[in-house]
């Protein structure tokens, strides 16, 4: 398949289309045409149709979409064919939580390393991953070919924590730490801001009570 630039707001959609495919395919559908994956994911026909085009397009007119292959490619494309060892920096609750989501493992990320400042928890394991001491943080990494980071500390840490985790080889930072960071080409920076997502959650519940949301 070729490749070219696609713009964020599709690639925002993919990982939502892959969700409803794997719905479907408990449900055990095995074809479904866009009009009908438009009524269940709440998008347009028209926008279904113009994301998968992306990508070379998945469907024949009259005929659907193959659900198996077409959840199979959406994961190729999002990478969750393939595994990608992941390490958690900041095992406090958020870390634990992260480390515990099992789901995260059935899509390839999988969380071979955990690492705090608290000597308290230095030496705890959360679901069989030894919380280390940062010391260790750089030489795990390579040993372990890590590529993402997550980081799940106080943002007064977190720069220093991922120039850190940059000099060590790691390619994705998945950043829950409430502040931007600044890392250099060649490094994916996914930032996760907790409090910012529940502001916007906030202006809309306000905004429904005084009949002026606009979506």
């Amino acid at each position: 398949m070729e490749r070219k630039e696609i713009s964020q707001a599709v690639i925002v959609r993919l990982p939502r289309y892959y969700r409803y495919l794997g719905e479907l395919l408990g449900e055990g559908v095995e074809r479904i045409s866009s009009g009908e994956l438009s009524r269940r994911m709440k998008v347009t026909a028209s926008q279904i149709r113009q994301d998968l085009n992306n990508f070379g397009g998945f469907g024949q007119q009259g005929y659907g979409y193959n659900v198996q292959y077409l959840y199979d490619e959406i994961g190729r494309i999002l990478g969750v064919d393939r595994k990608h060892n992941m390490v958690i920096v900041g095992s406090g609750n958020l870390g634990q939580a992260i480390a515990n989501y099992a789901n995260f493992e059935r899509r390839g990320f999988i969380v071979n390393g955990m690492f705090d400042i608290n000597p308290e928890l230095i030496g705890r394991s959360v679901r069989g991953v030894q919380i280390r001491a940062m010391d260790d943080l750089e030489d795990f990494i390579r040993e372990n070919d890590v590529q993402i980071a997550a980081i799940t500390m106080p943002k007064t840490h977190a720069p220093e924590v991922a120039d850190r985790l940059v000099r060590a080889g790691i390619r994705g930072i998945w950043n829950f730490a409430h502040t931007d960071l600044s890392v250099p080409e060649g490094v994916v920076v996914e930032n996760v801001h907790l409090s910012e997502s529940l502001m916007r959650l906030s202006y809309r519940v306000c905004s429904m009570e005084d009949g002026q949301e606009q979506i």
